[in-house]
């Protein structure tokens, strides 16, 4: 393997080929708190395309597994390396390409963080909807890799819907390129949508181009407890059904996912003791259709059963109400460091059949839990929680247990399994329960199209 490592410092410079444990160290894990580590032979930062390729043609060789890596974000252990094998990491390649304002384009590399691109969309008058909670750390190429959602999938949809087109190395170092800066294109398969979504094990992004839309000048927030879960749930399809109006985010937090929030802020929120929380963000390009709407909106949201109904339509009182959403996931690395988030979606009418279940599951078991997510989209971040005083050995048999239960009750609801973290190493062996085996050959089938030799990020997605 020195010899590999030798010839893979010939390629892109010794500077950028990291073999000494505490350099390495950090790209063992990702942000799976749930999954084992796992530290690389070496970790290569490649600067362009073409030694991109010429790593990619080394490893085929000599069947040397690659791990392509982004900003390291990632929730379900898509990044975490074999042992024998290398981390690809694309931190250095994060040139914004070109900005084609006449085009609506942006054009990138993968490790530029997903913030910069919205921010340089802004500059110029125009929105990148993609928006997954951690834009300000994500790179880009993880979005792709994983369909990144966030909360404005609702409306503006998930990175995939803002991808035109891509430049590929596959695992034999072939580069290819499918899209363009086009609207519309049926020529063949749509082989965009293939590598979306897919964790890096079909080929390594190396240039995504993403669309850009006007940006709209004005939103507005309305923060809506309810007394229990079900009022709560059942009015969202009718808002969406009755009112005319598509919200650009529906967000929910149960009343335990508040109280981690509020605990980590030091602040409490209007009607804590509330069962549930929405958040309805709706945005507009002029004030007067946003003011008509949001008070059209919040009269609904009162007849359907909310307790209270708070408006904030500038740039503070927007963020006071958004940050109890987003410091949730916070509040659990930093009081219950121990955890399990699940990423489950289900019709948004079942939401809470899908919520009880979770609570009935997690008392059965021994564990705790709170739910939160993307109420509009139906994707719920169901968090199994261990309880202060559980052995690690007892955790994990209930954490096992309680998500074969909860795996059973999303198939039960025509859900699927994870909504926007993907499969990667932490969900792969519950796949059968959602997948017959006719299924998972046919995507094992493309795999090995793509990846003869399995090299590219292998061990994910598939049970052993």
């Amino acid at each position: 393997m020195n010899e590999i490592i030798k010839r893979i410092e010939n390629i892109v410079g010794c500077e950028n080929v990291k073999v000494d444990r505490d350099e390495i160290e950090k790209y063992a894990k990702d942000e799976t708190s749930s999954v084992k580590e796992s530290l690389p032979l070496a970790v290569v930062f490649p600067t362009n395309t073409e030694q991109v390729s010429e790593i990619m043609k080394l490893a085929n060789q000599y069947s040397i597994p690659v791990t392509p890596r982004g900003a390291g974000t990632g929730l379900s252990g898509g990044a975490i390396p074999k042992e024998n094998g290398i981390v690809l990491s694309l931190e250095k390649m994060n040139h914004i390409v070109e900005l084609d304002l006449e085009n609506m384009a942006v054009v990138v590399e993968p490790g530029v963080i997903t913030d910069e691109i919205q921010k340089l969309a802004e500059e110029n008058g125009f929105f990148y909807a993609g928006d997954p909670a951690s834009s300000e750390s994500s790179s880009i190429g993880g979005n792709l890799a994983e369909n990144a959602g966030g909360v404005k999938v609702l409306k503006y949809g998930p990175t995939g819907f803002h991808v035109l087109g891509i430049e590929v190395v596959l695992a034999t170092g072939e580069i290819v390129n499918f899209g363009g800066k086009m609207m519309k294109n049926v020529m063949g398969y749509d082989m965009v949508r293939l590598f979306v979504g897919s964790e890096g094990t079909l080929g390594i992004v190396t240039k995504i181009i993403l669309r850009l839309i006007p940006k709209p000048k004005y939103s507005a927030v309305l923060l809506t407890p309810f007394k229990d879960m079900q009022t709560a749930v059942a009015c969202v399809p009718k808002v969406l059904c009755e009112s005319g109006i598509l919200p650009t985010s529906i967000e929910l937090m149960d009343r335990y996912s508040v109280e981690i929030s509020s605990k980590f802020l030091n602040e409490t929120i209007p009607q804590q003791g509330a069962d549930c929380h929405l958040i309805f963000e709706i945005d507009s390009l002029d004030r007067e259709s946003l003011t008509r709407a949001y008070i059209s909106l919040g009269e609904k949201l009162q007849q359907m059963g909310a307790l209270e109904v708070y408006i904030a339509d500038n740039r503070h009182q927007k963020m006071k109400i958004w940050k109890f959403r987003k410091a949730i996931a916070e509040g659990i690395i930093a009081f219950r460091p121990k955890h399990c988030m699940e990423d489950v979606s289900v019709p948004i009418k079942t939401i809470p059949t899908l919520i009880k279940a979770s609570y009935e599951i997690a008392k059965k078991n021994g564990v705790e839990v709170l739910n939160f997510g993307h109420v509009g989209d139906g994707n719920v971040h169901v968090t199994f929680l261990k309880p202060d005083g559980m052995s690690d050995e007892d955790w994990e048999k209930s954490m096992h247990r309680s998500l074969t239960e909860l795996y059973q009750v999303t198939v039960d609801l025509d859900g699927t399994m994870t909504g926007e973290h993907g499969v990667g190493l932490k969900r792969k062996d519950f796949l059968p329960i959602f997948m017959n085996k006719s299924e998972i050959e046919l995507m094992k089938k493309i795999k090995k199209a793509f990846d003869p030799n399995n090299i590219l990020n292998p061990g994910k997605i598939f049970p052993d």
